[in-house]
């Protein structure tokens, strides 16, 4: 009788793959790539460094069979983490080689360290790509809300406001008008309601609410979607016409405009689905 028993599942061996590219990528880049101190450097390694501590949590967790003393829904956790590692390195791999390749000047060890560093966060966002493909819900699949078309959008909700705080916080460029602030607190609202749904199912309280679950995602879904289309409308407006604003058009706002329309489609989509799932679930 064999000793050891290696296991066949797809999923084990693509969140071993994953585990072992974000290794390679922080530990290169924290070793030898001389990376400035600063704060794109350090949400990279950040990235890559959340992306291997969750995976190898949940690897150990269920090689040693613990899901059921979990403190949380096993049926949940997993798919939420891979989601938001398939985002945290999707981010690493743009932003690492935009601020520490595209200066090619330089030969040598550093410059082949940050490649190295590069070449493995898109390997490790590939592995959590198939990870959640391979775990995310399949049509009549009894399974838990993250693994789920909405759940799944919750996460890259959150991912995109995150984003866009970040765009519009240094500097500061949302207190010149009112209707700027409106949509500060927008992305504030939705990031915390969407944040408080992925907690919810993750820590498995969704029957704490006074309502039933469905209609609060089906109300809140109708809500972040409307708040959201007067945000896509509004921010250009107030931030690119002479009329209303500064008339600026910097990078950093375009692109808080392009994720606030972005974001505004992921909240047209969870609204599209949540009807449904709660249509058919009726």
């Amino acid at each position: 009788m064999p000793l050891l028993m290696f296991p066949t599942s797809q999923v084990f061996w693509v969140r071993v793959a994953a585990l072992l590219f974000t290794c390679v990528a922080f530990s290169v880049a924290a070793h030898g790539a001389e990376l400035d101190g600063g704060g794109m450097a350090d949400w990279c390694i950040f990235c890559w460094a959340f992306s291997f501590a969750c995976t190898l949590l949940v690897l150990l967790v269920e090689q040693c069979g613990l899901q059921s003393r979990a403190p949380v829904s096993w049926s949940n956790f997993p798919i939420t983490i891979a989601c938001y590692a398939t985002l945290f390195c999707l981010s690493a791999s743009i932003i690492f080689p935009v601020y520490f390749l595209k200066d090619l000047r330089y030969h040598g060890d550093r410059r082949d360290y940050r490649i190295v560093s590069t070449v493995f966060s898109c390997l490790a966002t590939v592995a959590y790509m198939g990870e959640v493909c391979l775990t995310k819900a399949r049509p009549g699949e009894v399974s838990g809300y993250m693994a789920t078309a909405p759940g799944l959008l919750k996460v890259c909700q959150t991912f995109v406001a995150c984003v866009i705080f970040i765009q519009i916080s240094d500097p500061v460029s949302y207190t010149q008008h009112a209707a700027l602030k409106w949509c500060m607190s927008v992305y504030c609202i939705c990031f915390i309601l969407s944040m408080a749904v992925v907690v919810l199912c993750v820590a498995e309280w969704t029957s704490c609410l006074p309502i039933p679950f469905s209609k609060f995602l089906s109300g809140y879904a109708l809500l972040a979607m409307i708040m959201y289309l007067t945000a896509t409308i509004i921010w250009p407006i107030f931030q690119f016409d002479k009329n209303h604003g500064r008339g600026s058009s910097s990078t950093m706002l375009i692109t808080a405009s392009v994720l606030t329309a972005l974001n505004f489609l992921l909240y047209l989509a969870d609204l599209v689905y949540t009807t449904r799932l709660v249509f058919v679930s009726s």
